[in-house]
């Protein structure tokens, strides 16, 4: 197999569907094997078949808010290709409501998923990468909405501003070694997570369909979603060997609407 990750072990969280989904077929097309990891078989199988069943494994029961699973799920991803080089921490979710109605349980609900699962995650799996050094990263998919605010998401937004800072504070640690550690903060993207959010404010509010897609879309100047495809290929970038230096970004995929990270 050829390409700039050939042979190359990339453990994709939230592989699923959505931006997961697209990241692990671009980083198949540049030769890497994949382990994906989810809490649902039914759609990580489909992946894995998509994209052949030598190059990938389905791992299911990945619960990144759950120490013990992620070890099984590593010890199963080591069985299958050895040592993970690259990660990539995409699990999460994004459930909305106002300030006043988000219960503790919502709260720490949205942070262990979307920030302690990071954590989580990359506590089990540092051990590879600072073991393979040079060419281990680790991409972390975190959201404008850790570099800007949103109504409505105030426990997503602090979650993936965590995810931000734990993403310099550990490039900086980690720079001597040399794996890489960065962000990629995709806009509103065209994943199921959107289409779910259409189908709940038409419900609501009795807006049409086209409505509602118009108040995602108008965050972004060019007036659109953002493409799953689009977030992949700037994972595969910084996946690859020539991002090197490359360390301690969080890099807006979103359009112009964040000109700043």
């Amino acid at each position: 197999m050829t390409g700039s990750l050939a042979d190359r072990h990339v453990l994709v969280t939230g592989a699923g569907s959505g931006i997961g989904a697209a990241i692990a077929r671009r980083l198949a097309r540049e030769g890497a094997r994949l382990s994906l990891a989810g809490r649902r078989a039914a759609p990580l199988a489909d992946v894995a078949a998509e994209l052949g069943l030598d190059r990938s494994h389905a791992i299911a029961g990945f619960d990144v808010t759950d120490p013990e699973a992620i070890a099984r799920g590593l010890e199963e991803a080591h069985a299958r290709f050895g040592p993970v080089s690259i990660l990539i921490n995409n699990a999460g979710e994004a459930p909305s409501a106002p300030f006043d109605k988000t219960g503790l349980d919502l709260w720490e609900k949205v942070l262990s998923v979307d920030l302690t699962g990071v954590f989580n995650v990359i506590k089990a799996v540092l051990p590879d990468l600072k073991a393979i050094g040079r060419d281990a990263r680790i991409v972390n998919i975190a959201s404008t909405a850790g570099l800007t605010g949103y109504a409505y998401v105030s426990a997503y937004c602090a979650a993936k501003h965590g995810v931000v800072g734990l993403t310099r504070a550990l490039a900086l640690e980690l720079a001597k070694t040399g794996v890489t550690v960065n962000a990629v903060c995709p806009g509103f993207t065209d994943t199921p997570i959107i289409s779910r959010s259409i189908e709940a404010i038409v419900a609501k509010t009795g807006r049409t369909p086209e409505e509602a897609l118009a108040e995602f879309t108008k965050h972004n100047p060019q007036n659109r979603l953002v493409r799953p495809e689009e977030v992949a290929d700037t994972v595969a970038w910084l996946s690859g060997p020539g991002a090197g230096s490359i360390t301690g970004q969080a890099i807006a995929v979103a359009g112009g609407e964040v000109l700043a990270g």
